[in-house]
């Protein structure tokens, strides 16, 4: 994460200071938590200007990919994306590649986990949002337990602050 996404909203504090009444039965009470695994997604909400939205829209899917070596693959896929009227992907109309955009993201990487302070570091090599190229994304561990995983994004890449929760594949 760059040094300018340092920088809190209310919002982001508000989610910053839940973190430190995380329960006692969670993973952080046992130390340094497994992550690694196949999470499914939940859901991503975003909090902007007193407004909850669901950032890719209700039913979206998507999986974390966490593997043991340190190495993630994150995708969100929304439920909604146009059909390209012409068949290729290569080819589809600034409407269609607006939707696809505002409606997905997926990037691959090494990450970290930081059980000092609670956090989960995603060291991006390369991200559907280029901007996150070769950036360190901090995500605030709220919620970690076997089969839960809780992460606040303090300046979510669609502006507002996001909260992202995964479950454990089985």
């Amino acid at each position: 994460m760059n040094g300018r996404n340092l920088f809190c909203t209310g919002a982001a504090a508000a989610a910053f200071a839940s973190l430190l009444s995380v329960p006692a039965g969670s993973a952080w009470a046992q130390g340094q938590p497994d992550l690694a695994g196949t999470w499914m997604l939940v859901s991503s909400v975003t909090e902007k200007d007193g407004v909850r939205t669901d950032q890719y829209g209700p039913g979206a899917t998507g999986a974390l990919s966490l593997d043991p070596a340190g190495r993630f693959m994150l995708t969100i896929i929304g439920p909604n994306l146009p059909r390209f009227a012409s068949g290729s992907r290569a080819s589809g109309s600034a409407d269609e590649n607006r939707a696809v955009v505002a409606g997905s993201i997926a990037m691959v990487g090494t990450y970290a986990v930081n059980p000092a302070d609670k956090t989960l570091t995603f060291k991006v090599e390369r991200a559907t949002f280029p901007n996150w190229d070769g950036t360190e994304q901090k995500r605030l561990l709220s919620e970690v337990s076997q089969d839960e995983l809780k992460y606040v994004t303090p300046t979510a890449s669609s502006g507002g602050v996001g909260t992202v929760t995964w479950r454990r594949a089985r």
